[in-house]
């Protein structure tokens, strides 16, 4: 295999100069607004990598690109192997068990009844909601909800997952525990 090939393979992730700018204002006074320029990073199998900036700075902004849920001005995405997304803002339905969202979710994800019921299981716990599973969302306190969340990205066992502010509203043990969860996650590469 060519070293270009082989050195391509080595990253699950690779951003280069990745560009954003938005529309704003009304009329005349209408103007662009740059978010991202030349926005670059690279992520391997088994790499924790965190985005730092201020409120405002395009880290969200980088992480739909990344996803998929924004198109980028310029530059280039590389991802590969199965995504995994815990946006900042959960996209959970109030009418919805947390039952249900796991039934969706599997289903989406492909993932049989045994695998789907397995990674429901390990994922309650390892969150500590369990007593939640017959709850609508619309009944859940924020934390239980960003709990939910992070579940749903982890449920399919990703290569790559993203987390954008992860867990906001989360108390300390269960904040705790995704630190737990994010060691243990890395050691398995």
């Amino acid at each position: 295999m060519p070293a270009a090939e082989q050195e391509r393979r080595a990253h699950i992730l690779r951003v280069r100069d990745v560009s954003k700018r938005f529309r704003h204002g009304l009329g005349p006074r209408r103007r662009w607004i740059e978010v991202l320029r030349g926005a670059s990073m690279e992520a391997r199998p088994g790499e924790l990598v965190g985005l730092v900036g201020e409120n405002g700075s395009g880290k969200s902004t980088l992480l739909k690109i990344i996803v998929g849920m924004l198109d980028r001005d310029g530059g280039s995405v590389e991802r590969s192997g199965q995504l995994g997304d815990c946006p900042q803002v959960p996209l959970l339905w109030g009418k919805l068990t947390i039952r249900e969202h796991f039934d969706l979710f599997a289903s989406a994800y492909g993932l049989g009844e045994a695998t789907a019921g397995q990674a429901r299981s390990r994922l309650l716990g390892a969150l500590q909601f369990e007593r939640y599973l017959g709850y609508r969302v619309e009944q859940l306190s924020g934390g239980t909800r960003q709990k939910l969340n992070l579940a749903l990205s982890l449920m399919h066992d990703p290569d790559l997952l993203l987390l954008d502010e992860p867990y906001s509203g989360f108390d300390w043990e269960t904040y705790m525990r995704f630190w737990e969860m994010s060691a243990e996650l890395h050691a398995r590469g």
